[in-house]
């Protein structure tokens, strides 16, 4: 299954990159963004895009994976830019000089989910690192991505935080973690397991899978994503000209920003994501 899902991500890359669409890329008429999945399932992505095109006319489509594959897509070329979620592996695509600088988009926040008999005893605790610890204590069953997406590294660092290394039976790496969110916590709630997701793929959800938010409103969960352009001094066939349109475009107040600040209340009562660019700090009278 593995080989048949990065096999079709390299037929849908191969169509983007051969599409005659694509001879308009040096005009800034075409721009291909590797972004993580979280985003991507939530249709924030797709509605992004479609409004800056009917904009400005500037035609932009996605490739979908964990953070960690996304900056790999990256660093092979075929990508002008990346929308991603784990400071560590951004920092390093920074500094090895495959991207130009790392920009503030937006946030949410991840959260721990499990059955509602919370076998580990965990619910209503503030302190994720500690819930994490109680998991580990009871031996309860727990799901990992285990694919160094921005979720994986995001619960790794709560791990770490917790003094744990996770291992044993109660552990258990989803072998198609690598799918994405949604299958990880569809899983999760197969097994009647505990794993650290973002609230927005649990709402998503919610209606369908049994599992429920014990945890959240820590800190440590919140879930910064990020915007790196790709470096054309690195990358000389990247688009950076259209990339900068779309990122300015995205983290304007007036334009992106708004619309991160309104996606999902209509659905779910109140927004998946909150706007976070410098742009949209400034305008609030936050710090920038």
């Amino acid at each position: 299954m593995k080989f048949k899902k990065n096999w079709l991500g390299i037929v849908l890359l191969i169509l983007l990159l051969t599409s005659p669409v694509l001879c308009q890329a040096e005009a800034g008429n075409f721009v291909l963004l590797s972004s993580t999945i979280g985003p991507i399932d939530s249709g924030i992505v797709g509605l992004l895009e479609d409004r800056f095109e009917q904009e400005t006319g500037i035609r932009v489509r996605h490739v979908g994976a964990g953070t960690g594959a996304a900056m790999n897509i990256a660093r092979k070329g075929h990508i002008d830019l990346v929308m991603v979620h784990a400071k560590s592996l951004e920092e390093k695509f920074v500094n090895e000089g495959f991207g130009t600088e790392r920009i503030d988009l937006m946030y949410n926040d991840f959260v721990i989910v499990g059955p509602a008999n919370d076998p580990a005893g965990i619910k209503g605790m503030k302190d994720a690192a500690v819930a994490l610890q109680k998991i580990s204590g009871k031996g309860a069953l727990f799901v990992s991505r285990g694919d160094k997406s921005g979720t994986h590294v995001a619960e790794m660092v709560l791990w770490e935080k917790a003094n744990v290394k996770p291992s044993g039976s109660w552990y258990v790496v989803y072998e198609k973690g690598f799918e994405g969110n949604v299958p990880t916590l569809r899983y999760t709630n197969e097994r009647g397991a505990y794993t650290v997701i973002d609230r927005a793929t649990y709402l998503g959800l919610k209606n369908e899978i049994k599992l429920a938010i014990l945890v959240e409103g820590d800190t440590a969960l919140l879930n910064y994503i990020t915007l790196i352009p790709v470096n054309p001094k690195k990358i000389s066939k990247a688009n950076y000209e259209g990339a900068m349109a779309f990122v300015k475009w995205l983290t304007a107040p007036d334009k992106g920003q708004a619309i991160i600040r309104d996606f999902g209340k209509d659905k779910y009562g109140s927004p998946l994501f909150f706007p976070n660019s410098k742009e949209w700090r400034g305008s609030q009278g936050m710090n920038k």
